[in-house]
């Protein structure tokens, strides 16, 4: 049995991704990887309502929390033989400057950190199951973003775009960088800008931010469906097998930013954020 693992699976995109993928093919098993208990227990309810054939499990973590994520692989290890597609799509925003517990600036955290940790984590299991795929969610903030490895945190100069903009391009970066290490085992890794999306990211906005939020979700942003079913396609799509590095828009690859192209910086990024995350050089 196939087995999809969706990081922030329990509502947004990441939902939309998984009813997608369930709908499409019942044999696959997803697991839902959630913060909320009960939005979490709410999503594997409407899957299993929508495929009742098909195999939903979930775990809760909170990505902000590096202790969390690996209980969550182990966990994972633990209870999944083989995992086939891990969609790094946990992601948030907040108006002001925070750290977490680990003395990670939060965005950067949860945006980026979560998913590298992850994904070292599962890094063997991933190749034992090849062919196998890792999907970064990103942004087209990226484009405007920059990566400043003496500040990673905007302990100077924190704005809420600046913040989530770098946490993007930290996904890309990333992206490039596995695709390379991971070349020849069978397994991809790709990232994309789901498009704008009505979702409820948006609600660590800044309050006087929310209104005009309020009106571009309503006439301008697209539905969840639409973005989660541009993360399915790249999660299972026969379409994109083999197809590794690459950062897609509207299910087409497209070139990322002069920034996300830098394999030095990649690399230092790679290293930087091992080092975060107390994984050393090791997993290279």
């Amino acid at each position: 049995m196939k087995t999809c693992v969706i990081t922030g699976g329990s509502d947004g995109i990441g939902l939309e991704c998984a009813s997608q993928i369930a709908t499409a093919d019942p044999s696959w098993r997803i697991v839902l990887v959630g913060r909320s208990p009960a939005h979490t227990a709410a999503a594997v309810d409407r899957i299993t309502a929508e495929q009742p054939t098909c195999r939903v499990d979930s775990l809760l973590c909170d990505v902000a929390d590096q202790h969390a994520v690996r209980r969550l692989a182990d966990d994972l290890l633990r209870t999944c033989a083989r995992i086939d597609v891990l969609v790094n799509n946990a992601g948030t925003v907040f108006s002001r400057r925070s750290e977490t517990a680990d003395g990670i600036e939060s965005t950067f955290a949860v945006n980026h950190l979560g998913g590298f940790l992850l994904t070292a984590l599962l890094r063997d299991r991933l190749v034992e199951s090849a062919p196998a795929r890792i999907v970064f969610t990103s942004s087209e903030a990226h484009y405007s973003a920059t990566m400043d490895l003496d500040d990673l945190g905007f302990e100077q100069g924190y704005s809420i775009m600046r913040a989530y903009g770098r946490s993007k391009l930290a996904n890309v970066l990333t992206t490039r960088s596995l695709a390379q290490q991971l070349a020849g085992t069978g397994v991809t890794v790709t990232a994309l800008h789901p498009g704008a999306i009505a979702t409820d990211i948006w609600s660590g906005a800044p309050w006087f931010a929310q209104p005009v939020l309020a009106v571009l979700k309503r006439w301008k942003m697209e539905t969840p469906e639409v973005g989660g079913a541009r993360l399915a396609y790249l999660a299972t799509s026969p379409e994109v097998e083999g197809q590794t590095g690459g950062y897609y828009h509207r299910n087409r690859l497209r070139e990322p930013s002069e920034l996300a192209r830098d394999d030095e910086l990649a690399q230092r990024l790679y290293d930087e954020s091992a080092r975060l995350t107390g994984l050393g050089a090791a997993t290279r």
